[in-house]
């Protein structure tokens, strides 16, 4: 192909690999935001979850004892099984309620002027919404900033008001991954391991700084494997 008098015989087709390096290098950084979100999330709430069991052992007691008659003693914790735990998502909707990932959600945007509880709302607002402090708050729970784990066991009566991804249309599009991957993590650390608090006192739960709501404190703990992983490990073994 010859360069005509102007040059744009070349300048097209440049234009075109530039355009698909730029579509890519967006591809690329959206897979990335959704992977460091989803890890970082599920992480830090999987260290809420068993800090608020570490203080509360008989919640943890009770949580076992549903893991072993459920799906047994000598049976791995699989997807299928978690749908006949209720008190391992009642632990891990209080642990949302309290200790939300992303406490103040994604930003949104106002698509038109509105009033909302008596402020005057802009289009183009940038909008935050502050689901900590909804979910602490004493008009909507009842004993707000106690952890009862039991308050979701006795049907979805609260779960309407639960909201640590969001709701509606621009709820966050991982929730349902999430909580797959809370449920099976939680609740293999439960079934495979005894916890100990390291000391007699109970564990920090203060909040730390930033975007998803870290313990200011990292937790330390003890833990002793249960006789399923000495079956797990055998298992392993021979077929090696």
């Amino acid at each position: 192909m010859r360069e005509s008098w102007d040059g744009s015989l070349l300048v097209r087709p440049r234009l075109r690999m530039d355009l698909e390096k730029r579509r890519k290098v967006k591809q690329m950084k959206s897979l990335l935001a959704l992977l460091l979100a989803g890890t970082d999330t599920s992480a830090v709430t999987l260290e809420w979850a068993m800090s608020n069991l570490l203080n509360h052992p008989d919640v943890l007691k009770k949580a076992r004892a549903e893991l072993d008659s459920q799906v047994g003693k000598k049976n791995l914790l699989e997807e299928l099984d978690v749908s006949k735990l209720h008190c391992l998502q009642s632990i891990i909707s209080e642990t949302l309620r309290l200790y939300p990932a992303a406490p103040l959600l994604l930003p949104h945007m106002s698509s038109d002027d509105c009033t909302v509880g008596g402020y005057n709302v802009p289009r183009n607002t940038m909008l935050l919404v502050n689901t900590w402090a909804i979910h602490r708050d004493p008009k909507v729970w009842d004993d707000a900033t106690n952890c009862k784990p039991e308050r979701f066991e006795c049907g979805e009566a609260d779960l309407h008001k639960l909201m640590p991804f969001g709701l509606g249309r621009r709820a966050c599009p991982g929730a349902g991954l999430a909580q797959r991957i809370v449920r099976l993590a939680l609740g293999s650390l439960i079934q495979c391991f005894e916890w100990k608090r390291v000391g007699e006192e109970e564990v920090d739960m203060t909040e730390g700084n930033g975007v998803t709501m870290p313990k200011a404190v990292a937790l330390e703990v003890m833990c002793k494997a249960r006789p399923i992983m000495n079956n797990l490990l055998s298992e392993c073994v021979n077929s090696v």
